[in-house]
C-alpha cells in the first residue's frame, strides 16, 4: 500500500516543508499526490525567508505578493529584484533558498568621485532591467521540473539588475568600499564576497601586472581578512578570476561564517594606492553577497 493513500495530503505538505526546496522538486516527480502537495502554499511557505513580505512590499516588485508562494519562491530564484530605491538587489539562492544581495555601485562608497574626470555613472544595455523570461511552475510537467531543476544554478543569471554602473575615467588611487548588517543575511550560513565587474576591452591601463587589495571585516567575529591579486591577470599569472555567465565577471574578496545573531555588520573594500600609475577602464556593476558554494 503506497504512503500516499494512507497520508492525508496535509501530512504529505507538512513533510515535504522539513526538507529542502530541491528535495520538494524531486518528490514532485514521484506521484500525483506528491506533486499535489508540492505545489500547496503551506510548503513553500516553510522555504521563503521569514520576512520575505517586508523585503518584496519594499521593492520594486510588489505585485510579487499577489501571486501563490512557489511563484514567488522561484521568481525570487530566477530575479533578482531591487530593494532600496533601486541600489541593491535581492536574490535566492536556487537550491536552499538562503537569501542573497548585492550592493549596487550606487550603494557603495567609492573614492574619490567628486567629478566626472575620475569616475562617471553610465547605463549599460546588459544591466537594465528590461524583459524576462516568467515561468508558470504549476504546470510543469515531471519531466521538465527533473531536467530544469539542476540548471538552477546558471540557465537563468545573464539578466543583470541595475540601470546605472561605475566606469573609472582616471584615478592615480583606487578604494571603493560597503558594508551590509549581518542580520539581514541568512544565519548558520557560509557567505562569499564577490566584486562584479567588467574592463574596458580598449582604453583600460593601471591593472595589468598589478594588484588591488580586497578586504572582508566582520566585526562581531574579528574576521579580517585580505588578498591581494590582479583583476587583468597575464596567461601566465594565477587567475582567481571566473566569467559569470551574465556577461559580467567576478572574483571572490573574502568569505565568512555568518552567526553573528542581529548586531553584526560585514564591511568589504577594493583599494589600490600606486599613484605612480593612472588607472582607467574598471566598470563595477557592484558587490554580491551570496551562500559560498553557490553559482551566480
Amino acid at each position: 500500500m503506497e504512503i500516499t493513500s494512507i497520508l492525508p495530503e496535509e501530512c504529505l505538505c507538512l513533510i515535504i516543508s522539513l526538507t529542502s526546496p530541491e528535495d520538494a522538486c524531486r518528490s514532485a516527480m514521484i506521484s500525483h499526490a506528491f506533486r499535489s502537495a508540492t505545489n500547496r502554499d503551506e510548503v513553500w511557505e516553510k522555504f521563503l525567508p521569514s520576512d520575505y513580505r517586508s523585503i518584496i512590499s519594499g521593492s520594486s516588485s510588489a505585485a510579487l505578493l499577489s501571486l501563490g508562494k512557489k511563484d514567488v519562491y522561484f521568481h525570487l530564484c530566477f530575479h533578482p529584484i531591487l530593494i532600496q530605491n533601486g541600489t541593491k538587489s535581492f536574490q535566492l539562492e536556487k537550491k536552499s533558498g538562503k537569501k542573497c544581495y548585492m550592493m549596487g555601485a550606487r550603494a557603495l562608497s567609492i573614492i574619490p568621485d567628486g567629478t566626472p574626470a575620475h569616475w562617471i555613472w553610465t547605463s549599460l544595455q546588459e544591466s537594465s532591467d528590461g524583459d524576462k523570461p516568467t515561468f508558470d511552475f504549476k504546470r510543469m510537467t515531471k519531466r521538465m521540473a527533473l531536467l530544469i531543476f539542476p540548471l538552477f544554478t546558471s540557465c537563468f543569471d545573464f539578466f543583470n539588475r541595475f540601470p546605472e554602473t561605475a566606469e573609472l575615467k582616471q584615478v592615480w588611487w583606487l578604494n571603493m568600499r560597503g558594508e551590509i548588517e549581518t542580520k539581514i543575511l541568512s544565519s548558520d550560513t557560509n557567505y562569499a564576497v564577490y566584486l562584479v565587474f567588467k574592463l574596458r576591452k580598449e582604453h583600460t591601463t593601471g591593472f595589468t601586472q598589478r594588484t588591488v587589495g580586497l578586504h572582508v571585516h566582520v566585526d562581531k567575529i574579528g574576521l579580517r581578512e585580505v588578498r591581494m591579486v590582479s583583476l587583468d591577470p597575464l596567461r601566465d599569472e594565477p587567475r582567481y578570476i571566473r566569467e559569470r555567465g551574465d556577461g559580467w565577471m567576478e572574483i571572490e574578496i573574502g568569505a565568512f561564517f555568518n552567526n553573528c545573531g542581529d548586531d553584526g555588520s560585514v564591511e568589504f573594500s577594493v583599494w589600490e594606492a600606486h599613484t605612480n600609475y593612472v588607472k582607467q577602464g574598471l566598470i563595477i556593476e557592484g558587490i554580491e553577497l551570496r551562500p559560498k558554494d553557490s553559482a551566480s
